[in-house]
């Protein structure tokens, strides 16, 4: 069995920081299930970075619900997949639609919020990525089927890992069966067609996993039992940040851990992960309700802004009291890097369900205020090599002024 692993370092850093938000926390870790890795990032004369992890409470065996966590390896499949599919002309722009086969399953043939108003796996990842949108999530998982899903995690190394839930409500026999899949020539037929898909392989479920002392069922009844999470998706936080290291950085991972991804996917990629809602066009949200800061958690505080010359490359995700990040943050202006993945859970009531968290009050603040020690280190920490993070600097899209359709402010996620 894995054992818990802190270190003494980054035990120090934090608690001598004396932040109040964070200490709090960090002293009853096991109550919030709190677990840190801060990944230090150093360059030879080259530029080649290496990587050295440092933890806090880290433990494999841990459980946390990755909630929209996992919307990231999914858009990395799914453009994975679709590189298989280059030979029939199709790509991650090529218009795409939903039927249904099975009950509960929803179709989908068109997409207001994209420019083209079709829907397309390039605008899927866009919406999943730039503020968590759940309904993108569930078509790159019936586009790359629950069997790919798992078999692909397993392939990469990432045995304990597992991705099996739609955000949708379906049983987990449900969960196994994807929509049909059409993808689009510009006359509207058929260029190829994906059959319905199922999950033949079995899962294993043996690891029962019960959280809290009580919960709200699908009919909103009060039940006086943990809430079970036995079923639920599993990504645990060492595979999260690697899975966003083995994208940003690919040389760095053995090569059966990368995704077979192209230079434009890659280019794709680092944009969405690090543009702003702002920036966005389409969809075009409102900037309000989504601000710059909305998703990238070690950043946002009640100014709701970003600093100018940082760029925050990351996913969040946020259910049942539990809050996680995995990040890589590049300041192009004081040439620093660092990646930083954190998850907590904030739940006074030990009520799961409810829709009562605390995560305006514990939550965010903790996070904010950790990104802010980790950050305010890394700008005084020596490289004996200044990074050229030139890899990372994006062309981001710029919303029109002029541009008077409705904002978006109502979403799913």
């Amino acid at each position: 069995m894995a054992q818990k692993r802190t270190d003494d370092f980054l035990r120090e850093l934090l608690t001598k920081a004396a932040n109040d938000s964070v200490n709090v926390l960090l002293r009853d870790p096991e109550k919030y299930r709190v677990q840190i890795i801060y990944t230090e990032i150093n360059r030879d004369k080259h530029n080649k970075p290496s990587f050295k992890n440092h933890y806090f409470n880290h433990d494999p065996n841990l459980y946390f619900n990755p909630a929209s966590t996992v919307k990231l390896p999914l858009a990395f499949m799914a453009l994975e997949k679709l590189n298989t599919l280059r030979k029939k002309g199709i790509d991650k722009h090529t218009p795409v639609v939903f039927d249904s086969s099975q009950v509960g399953q929803t179709s989908l043939y068109t997409d207001a919020s994209s420019a083209t108003g079709l829907p397309s796996i390039a605008h899927f990842i866009k919406r999943a990525l730039l503020i968590s949108e759940n309904d993108p999530y569930n078509r790159l998982y019936q586009f790359v089927g629950q069997q790919e899903v798992n078999r692909n995690l397993h392939r990469k190394g990432y045995k304990d890992s597992r991705i099996v839930r739609q955000f949708m409500g379906f049983t987990t026999e449900q969960n196994r069966h994807s929509n049909p899949v059409r993808f689009l020539n510009e006359d509207g037929s058929t260029r190829y067609s994906q059959p319905a898909l199922y999950n033949t392989d079995s899962i294993d479920f043996s690891e029962v996993i019960k959280l809290g002392k009580a919960h709200y069922d699908s009919r909103d009844t009060l039940v006086h039992a943990p809430f079970d999470f036995t079923l639920h998706n599993k990504l645990p936080l060492e595979d999260l940040q690697q899975l966003l290291q083995s994208v940003m950085f690919p040389a760095s991972v053995p090569k059966k851990q990368r995704f077979n991804l192209t230079e434009d996917d890659y280019d794709f990629l680092y944009r969405y992960l690090s543009q702003y809602p702002s920036e966005t066009p389409y969809p075009k949200y409102d900037t309000t309700l989504f601000y710059d800061s909305y998703v990238k958690f070690f950043f946002r505080d009640n100014t709701h802004r970003m600093p100018e010359h940082v760029r925050v490359f990351n996913k969040v995700g946020w259910s049942y009291g539990f809050l996680t990040d995995v990040s890589y943050v590049a300041d192009f202006e004081n040439q620093v890097e660092y990646m930083l993945t954190a998850t907590v859970y904030v739940n006074s009531d030990d009520v799961l369900n409810d829709g009562k968290y605390d995560y305006d009050t514990l939550g965010y603040p903790f996070l904010y205020h950790l990104g802010q020690i980790i950050y305010q280190h890394e700008l005084k920490r020596e490289r004996k090599f200044k990074p050229n993070l030139s890899a990372f600097q994006v062309q981001y899209e710029k919303r029109d002024k002029q541009d008077t359709r409705p904002v978006l402010s109502e979403v799913d996620n």
